[in-house]
């Protein structure tokens, strides 16, 4: 019998990064070094949600994790090829209902306060979001949950929920992380000519947000997900930049 993660998606092999070498398994001491970073670019100690409010938001969504059972984690963006946490599979995965939209304004990271950013999330919409599941042992969700946590709670930006969604292999009950629309930093879903024109211009410490979205659309196509809204964004970007 082939256990390996991949087993269903050997295509997929050698496309997602190992948890070990993944600069994005959010770690107490990766947290103190993004606090550290939020600091010198003058934002406050409350940039972040406190550990305190990660675990409470964890433990409301999970439980304690004591019974040891399997959690799915579906992703959308840059968790479907850098998940940064441990996984015993992985399925190509569909969502019905929902959709990806750059609809978070972002002043770290990719963005400042000076040239602010747009960040993916997941909104409510026609037709379905293609994606991937990856099923994290019960053995290990204690850890691997609040792994997963850190990185996508940190700022509140999403809201988790549990969802149905479909994979080649049967459908499954997956924890999804869904835009959270009551975030100061919502601004909906803009007109694409307007969200191209913030992803032209933003940047921050960790680079420029039309890397980012360069970014997105290569393992999109590496993945073979087809995504319109983000190769029509694309192009709208590449034109602002060259006027």
């Amino acid at each position: 019998m082939n256990s390996s993660p991949f087993r269903h998606v050997p295509q997929l092999q050698g496309k997602v990064v190992p948890p070990d070498q993944s600069e994005l398994r959010v770690t107490p001491e990766l947290i103190a070094t993004w606090d550290e970073r939020a600091r010198l670019n003058g934002l406050g100690p409350h940039w972040r949600l406190s550990d305190h409010e990660l675990d409470a938001s964890r433990r409301a969504m999970l439980g304690d994790c004591s019974t040891a059972q399997d959690i799915w984690v579906f992703g959308y963006g840059s968790l479907m090829w850098d998940p940064g946490f441990h996984f015993e599979e992985v399925r190509l995965a569909d969502i019905e209902g929902w959709q990806r939209r750059f609809c978070i304004r972002l002043e770290i990271g990719r963005g400042s306060p000076q040239r602010p950013a747009l960040m993916l999330g997941l909104e409510r919409g026609a037709g379905h979001c293609q994606g991937v599941a990856f099923r994290i042992a019960g053995a290990c969700a204690e850890c691997e949950s609040d792994i997963v946590w850190r990185r996508e709670m940190l700022q509140g930006h999403y809201r988790p929920f549990r969802a149905p969604v479909a994979t080649p292999q049967g459908p499954i009950n997956a924890l999804v992380f869904g835009t959270n629309t009551a975030h100061a930093q919502y601004v909906g879903d803009l007109p694409i000519g307007q969200a191209a024109a913030i992803i032209a211009t933003g940047e921050g410490d960790l680079g420029t947000n039309r890397q980012y979205l360069e970014n997105l659309v290569a393992h999109f196509e590496e993945f073979r997900i087809e995504e319109d809204y983000l190769r029509r964004l694309l192009v709208q970007v590449q034109a602002c930049s060259a006027a």
